[in-house]
Formats: C-alpha cells, structure tokens, sequence
C-alpha cells in the first residue's frame, strides 16, 4: 500500500479534526461575547462547527467528479449511521442516556422524515440542485426554530452548555483577535484536510478495489464524525447526557439538510447517487432513524442493554458492506440470518417495548 496515499489520508483528517475545534471554539466565543446565549451556541454554532468536517468533505468530493460523488453520498449517509448505532451506542453503554421530550416529539420526527424526503428525492438517481436548496432552506427554518424553543430552556440546562462547551466571555481586544484566528486558521485547516482526506479515500478505494461508496460509507464517515463522538462521549462521562444525546439526532438533522443540501446545490450536477446507496444504503439510514423513536419512548431514557444493541448493529452493517465488497461467500448465510431472525426480533422487543411504555403512561395519567 502506498505510504503517501496513506499520510495524505491521516493528516487530512488530522487538519479536519483540529479545524473543527478551532472553528468551533472561535466562533463560539465570538457568539457569548456577543451576547448570545450558551444553549442557542450548543445548538447552532457548535452542532454546525461538529459537522464542518462532513460539510468541508462532502463539498470537497462533489467538486472532484464522479468518483467524488459517491464519497460525498456515503459520507454523510454513513455519518448518520454512524451516529446513531456507533456514537449513541458507546455513550448510553457508559450511562443511560437521558432522552428529552422534545426530542421524541419534534426532533427526532424530523429526523425520520427528513431521511425519508431524501431517499425520495434520491428514487431519479440524482439529489439535484434544486433538490439542495429544498434541504438547505430547511436547515434555516430548524435553526431559526430552535433558536426560539432555547428560550425557553432552564438555567440548569443553560450552564450544562457553558460547562460542556467550555465557552468563556472575551474580556479584552486581545481576546478578540485570539478567537478571530482560531476562526479563519479553523477554516482554512477544514478547507486542507478536507482535499487531502479526498484524494486519499480515493485512492484507497482504487487500491483496495472496493467502490468509493464503501470508503465513505465507513472511513470517512467515521472519520468525519470524530467531533460529534468526541463531544458525546466526554458529555456522557461528564454525566450532561441530554447533550450526548441532542448532539446525535442534532448532527444527523443538519448532515441531511445542510451538508447534504448545500453539496447538492453547489455541485455542476448535483450529488449522484449510486444503485447500491438507494437500494440498501439510504433504507438502513431510514430504518436506524426509526429505530430510535420506540427506543426514545420506554422511558425516555436509552439503557445501556439497548447502547450495546446499537453497537452490535453497526459491527453488523459494518461486516456487511465488507462481506458485500469481497463477495465472501459468506455474505448470503451471513444475510439469511440477520433478515429472518435477527432484525425481525429486534423489531417485536422494540415494539413490545414501546407499546408497554404507553400502557404504563395511560395507567399513571388515568390514577
């Protein structure tokens, strides 16, 4: 294997990683001293700056052409998995995972939703460039929302943020100029790692003789979700499980209508997408997001048998893509048994659960 193909790779997600921090340090000490609140920053300057490297990649590969177009895809497609089955697994397996209404309510609704406009959007073959503006203008609308709904929020939860986020007010010029660099030199290093990582996951696919699909779909999306599993793991140790939690579904939301939104609209020809993403890809990205609303339900709180029920799915999807790659002759034993017992199983344990969960409600509200 090339040792350049494999530098290039690893420093541009090194660049990735340490330009989102930046970004997302600069840019949210700029917003408290401006007299923004520390939850309206959790919620729109740091959920953006944690999906900036998704956003630099996702743009950086639709640019590149065609074989760009399926790492943009299975970037942000994978990210969403990833985040969900890999990230919420790891975090509800150190704690239980507190799960706010909200989010079964509102958010996590349009998460689903949101992934099933998309795979519509995707039946033509092409997410297009006015496909783009639809999801981005989304994007807006969530945002300005969300804005609105934090005012709401406890002091509880405001100095949650302050503390996870480790925002602190400018108190001096100096300051100031201080978080301006950390800005630009966080954008410009997103910008460079973003190309590197590009033109190295390419090359591994050619290398490895697997699609660029299968790259973005596992190395970089869970290379660009580095942040987003940094910020849910320290919160759940930190015990602020509410954020591991709002982290998660906050980033999948965002991935689809901006990162995916924007790539879409600023590509020649919009964003590809490959007969393999459509036919398995996007529907197990529809069905991870579904999975989470039964699980959301019993008990508002995610416990840590169901965090390790996620992590066993993703190894799973994970050996999939692998065994589909090679064409292992294990791949149909391997699809037999998670299509006719174990997924149907999960589905009646999750249910069973869910429909529990609303009969012990009903008894409490009816006493």
């Amino acid at each position: 294997m090339d040792l350049v193909t494999i530098a290039l790779f690893v420093l541009g997600l090194a660049l990735l990683i340490v330009g989102a921090e930046g970004l997302v340090r600069g840019a949210s000490r700029m917003a408290l001293g401006l007299g923004i609140s520390p939850l309206v920053i959790g919620l729109t300057v740091v959920a953006f700056g944690t999906s900036s490297p998704e956003l630099a990649v996702s743009i950086q590969s639709a640019l590149a052409g065609p074989s760009g177009a399926d790492v943009a895809l299975g970037n942000v497609v994978g990210s969403n998995i990833a985040n969900v089955l890999l990230i919420l697994g790891i975090s509800a397996a150190i704690t239980p995972l507190v799960v706010q209404q909200q989010l079964i309510r509102l958010d996590v609704p349009l998460m689903i939703g949101v992934s099933a406009l998309v795979f519509i959007m995707a039946i033509d073959g092409v997410i297009s460039r006015i496909d783009g503006l639809i999801l981005f203008s989304g994007i807006v609308i969530y945002t300005v929302f969300a804005i609105r709904q934090s005012r709401n929020e406890s002091a509880e939860i405001q100095q949650e943020y302050t503390t996870e986020f480790d925002i602190g007010r400018p108190q001096s010029f100096v300051d100031w100029i201080k978080n301006i660099l950390m800005l630009v030199g966080g954008l410009a290093l997103l910008v460079l790692g973003a190309r590197w990582l590009v033109e190295g996951a390419i090359s591994f696919a050619r290398m490895l003789g697997v699609s660029e699909l299968v790259i973005g779909l596992t190395i970089v999306a869970v290379g660009t979700s580095l942040p987003e599993i940094a910020t849910s793991i320290i919160a759940a140790i930190r015990g602020e499980r509410d954020i591991a939690v709002g982290n998660v579904v906050g980033s999948n939301i965002f991935n689809l209508l901006a990162v995916l939104g924007l790539t879409s609209a600023v590509a020649p020809a919009g964003v590809k997408v490959a007969p393999a993403a459509l036919n398995f890809d996007l529907p197990v990205m529809i069905a991870v997001a579904v999975a989470c609303l039964p699980i959301f339900f019993t008990g508002r709180l995610i416990a840590r048998w169901e965090g390790w029920l996620f992590l066993g799915y993703y190894v799973a999807y994970t050996l999939y893509l692998i065994l589909a790659a090679s064409q292992h002759d294990a791949l149909p034993a391997f699809s037999t048994v998670m299509g006719l017992f174990v997924l149907p199983l999960t589905a009646l344990t999750l249910l069973f659960l869910a429909w529990r969960a609303f009969h012990m409600e009903r008894r409490v509200a009816a006493s």
